[in-house]
């Protein structure tokens, strides 16, 4: 009877990790797909008025949290791209700066929904496009599988602040 060598447990473990890596990424997908279709109808239900209040100085209001929610996209965008061909890039941002000097508050509601949308769909094709062996590779010392999760979950909070869906 023959045992299995460190080499064949540790290629096991890989493959087990590969394997939960790519179910976890097929329903974020899945989540983010979701998010797509039925996200901008309900934004575009909500009235001029309640999408710009804001509720307390130095709170954001929710069209400035959805663009909020495109400067994340734009900032994760950079990170599933550039963690393919750099070796663990550091991306970060100041999300209130971005936010202010964005001018959400200021911008009409329609082509905020419309950009919230697009690169929503944007960033979906290419979530479904990154090879299972880029996964694992590294932006901001985190996975961009990780990161792809992240992104999501944090997109699920913050639309539940904006609307019910």
């Amino acid at each position: 009877m023959s045992t299995c060598s460190g080499m064949c447990r540790e290629a096991s473990y890989m493959l087990l990790v590969i394997n939960r890596t790519a179910s976890m990424i097929r329903e974020t997908i899945l989540r983010l797909q979701y998010l797509c279709e039925i996200i901008p109808g309900k934004l575009s239900g909500i009235g001029d008025e309640e999408f710009s209040f804001k509720p307390a100085p130095g709170r954001w209001s929710k069209k400035q949290i959805l663009g909020h929610l495109i400067d994340s996209a734009s900032v994760n965008h950079h990170r599933f791209v550039r963690g393919q061909f750099e070796d663990n890039p550091v991306i970060t941002y100041d999300q209130d700066k971005w936010c202010l000097f964005n001018f959400y508050q200021d911008i009409d509601k329609d082509t905020i929904v419309a950009l919230w949308t697009a690169y929503n769909r944007q960033l979906l094709a290419l979530i479904k496009q990154i090879p299972a062996e880029s996964l694992d590779l590294k932006t901001n010392n985190m996975t961009i599988a990780y990161l792809i999760n992240d992104y999501v979950v944090h997109l699920e909070h913050h639309l539940r602040q904006i609307t019910d869906y």
